[in-house]
Protein backbone atom coordinates (compact mmCIF):
# COMPACT_ATOMS: atom_id res chain seq x y z
CA UNK A 1 0.00 0.00 0.00
CA UNK A 2 1.62 3.20 -1.13
CA UNK A 3 -1.15 5.61 -2.04
CA UNK A 4 -4.07 7.16 -0.19
CA UNK A 5 -6.42 5.35 -2.59
CA UNK A 6 -4.93 1.95 -1.72
CA UNK A 7 -5.08 2.92 1.97
CA UNK A 8 -8.75 3.94 1.67
CA UNK A 9 -9.70 0.72 -0.09
CA UNK A 10 -7.88 -1.57 2.35
CA UNK A 11 -9.32 -0.35 5.67
CA UNK A 12 -13.01 -0.25 6.56
CA UNK A 13 -13.17 2.50 9.21
CA UNK A 14 -11.18 5.73 9.47
CA UNK A 15 -10.33 8.46 11.95
CA UNK A 16 -8.64 11.74 11.01
CA UNK A 17 -6.70 13.75 13.55
CA UNK A 18 -3.91 16.31 13.78
CA UNK A 19 -0.46 15.51 15.13
CA UNK A 20 0.09 17.05 18.56
CA UNK A 21 3.36 18.93 19.08
CA UNK A 22 3.73 17.57 22.62
CA UNK A 23 3.82 13.98 21.31
CA UNK A 24 7.27 14.55 19.78
CA UNK A 25 10.27 13.23 21.68
CA UNK A 26 13.89 14.34 22.06
CA UNK A 27 14.65 12.98 18.58
CA UNK A 28 12.16 15.49 17.08
CA UNK A 29 9.60 12.99 15.82
CA UNK A 30 6.45 11.46 17.25
CA UNK A 31 7.40 9.02 19.99
CA UNK A 32 6.88 5.34 19.16
CA UNK A 33 4.46 4.83 22.05
CA UNK A 34 2.05 7.39 20.57
CA UNK A 35 1.31 5.13 17.59
CA UNK A 36 -0.33 2.67 19.97
CA UNK A 37 -2.58 5.49 21.13
CA UNK A 38 -3.49 6.16 17.48
CA UNK A 39 -4.43 2.47 17.15
CA UNK A 40 -6.43 2.69 20.36
CA UNK A 41 -8.32 5.78 19.12
CA UNK A 42 -9.51 4.06 15.95
CA UNK A 43 -10.12 0.78 17.80
CA UNK A 44 -12.47 2.57 20.22
CA UNK A 45 -14.29 4.15 17.27
CA UNK A 46 -14.71 0.64 15.82
CA UNK A 47 -15.98 -0.66 19.17
CA UNK A 48 -18.57 2.14 19.24
CA UNK A 49 -19.68 1.40 15.67
CA UNK A 50 -19.98 -2.34 16.31
CA UNK A 51 -21.81 -2.11 19.64
CA UNK A 52 -18.91 -3.61 21.62
CA UNK A 53 -18.79 -0.72 24.10
CA UNK A 54 -22.54 -0.88 24.74
CA UNK A 55 -22.37 -4.65 25.29
CA UNK A 56 -19.57 -4.12 27.81
CA UNK A 57 -21.68 -1.63 29.75
CA UNK A 58 -24.69 -3.95 29.81
CA UNK A 59 -23.06 -7.34 30.45
CA UNK A 60 -19.46 -6.88 31.63
CA UNK A 61 -18.45 -8.95 28.60
CA UNK A 62 -16.15 -7.11 26.26
CA UNK A 63 -12.73 -6.73 24.72
CA UNK A 64 -9.30 -6.96 26.22
CA UNK A 65 -6.15 -6.41 24.19
CA UNK A 66 -4.22 -9.68 24.04
CA UNK A 67 -1.34 -8.57 21.82
CA UNK A 68 -0.33 -5.65 19.64
CA UNK A 69 2.47 -4.68 17.30
CA UNK A 70 3.57 -1.81 15.11
CA UNK A 71 5.90 -1.47 12.15
CA UNK A 72 7.26 2.07 11.90
CA UNK A 73 7.75 2.96 8.23
CA UNK A 74 8.56 6.70 8.41
CA UNK A 75 8.82 9.28 11.20
CA UNK A 76 5.96 11.69 11.83
CA UNK A 77 6.66 15.28 12.82
CA UNK A 78 4.57 18.27 13.81
CA UNK A 79 2.67 19.79 12.06
CA UNK A 80 0.80 17.12 10.13
CA UNK A 81 -2.61 15.51 9.88
CA UNK A 82 -3.04 11.78 9.85
CA UNK A 83 -5.70 9.30 8.88
CA UNK A 84 -5.82 6.15 10.95
CA UNK A 85 -7.50 3.16 9.35
CA UNK A 86 -8.59 -0.16 10.77
CA UNK A 87 -10.33 -3.36 9.78
CA UNK A 88 -11.04 -6.75 11.30
CA UNK A 89 -9.12 -9.27 9.25
CA UNK A 90 -9.96 -12.47 11.13
CA UNK A 91 -12.67 -13.56 13.56
CA UNK A 92 -12.38 -16.68 15.68
CA UNK A 93 -14.59 -18.04 18.45
CA UNK A 94 -13.23 -15.86 21.29
CA UNK A 95 -10.96 -13.37 19.54
CA UNK A 96 -10.49 -11.28 16.45
CA UNK A 97 -7.58 -9.57 14.75
CA UNK A 98 -7.61 -5.87 13.91
CA UNK A 99 -5.20 -4.33 11.43
CA UNK A 100 -4.21 -0.67 11.59
CA UNK A 101 -2.53 1.87 9.35
CA UNK A 102 -1.46 5.48 9.77
CA UNK A 103 -1.34 7.73 6.70
CA UNK A 104 0.47 11.10 6.78
CA UNK A 105 -0.99 13.98 4.75
CA UNK A 106 2.34 15.83 4.77
CA UNK A 107 4.39 12.83 3.64
CA UNK A 108 1.56 11.44 1.46
CA UNK A 109 2.34 7.89 2.48
CA UNK A 110 1.71 5.24 5.10
CA UNK A 111 3.98 5.82 8.08
CA UNK A 112 2.98 2.89 10.29
CA UNK A 113 1.12 -0.41 10.12
CA UNK A 114 0.14 -2.63 12.99
CA UNK A 115 -2.23 -5.18 14.40
CA UNK A 116 -3.99 -6.09 17.59
CA UNK A 117 -5.42 -9.33 18.91
CA UNK A 118 -8.70 -8.58 20.67
CA UNK A 119 -9.89 -11.24 23.12
CA UNK A 120 -13.47 -11.27 24.35
CA UNK A 121 -13.48 -11.44 28.11
CA UNK A 122 -16.04 -11.92 30.87
CA UNK A 123 -14.93 -9.37 33.44
CA UNK A 124 -17.23 -10.83 36.11
CA UNK A 125 -15.96 -14.42 35.77
CA UNK A 126 -12.41 -13.34 34.79
CA UNK A 127 -12.14 -15.64 31.78
CA UNK A 128 -12.33 -15.52 28.01
CA UNK A 129 -15.78 -15.60 26.43
CA UNK A 130 -17.28 -16.50 23.06
CA UNK A 131 -17.87 -13.38 20.96
CA UNK A 132 -21.63 -12.69 21.04
CA UNK A 133 -23.39 -13.20 17.72
CA UNK A 134 -24.62 -9.59 17.57
CA UNK A 135 -21.00 -8.40 17.68
CA UNK A 136 -19.96 -10.85 14.96
CA UNK A 137 -22.87 -9.64 12.80
CA UNK A 138 -21.97 -5.98 13.38
CA UNK A 139 -18.33 -6.62 12.46
CA UNK A 140 -19.38 -8.47 9.30
CA UNK A 141 -21.61 -5.53 8.35
CA UNK A 142 -18.80 -3.00 8.86
CA UNK A 143 -16.42 -5.17 6.85
CA UNK A 144 -18.80 -5.77 3.94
Amino acid sequence: MKTVDEFSQYYSLFLKQPIIWGDMDAFQHINNTVYFRYFENVRMQYFEASGVNQLMLESQIGPILGATECKFLAPLTYPDNITIGTKVSQIREKRFTMEYGVFSEKLTKIVAQGSGEIVFFDYTQQCSHIIPQQVVAAIQQIES
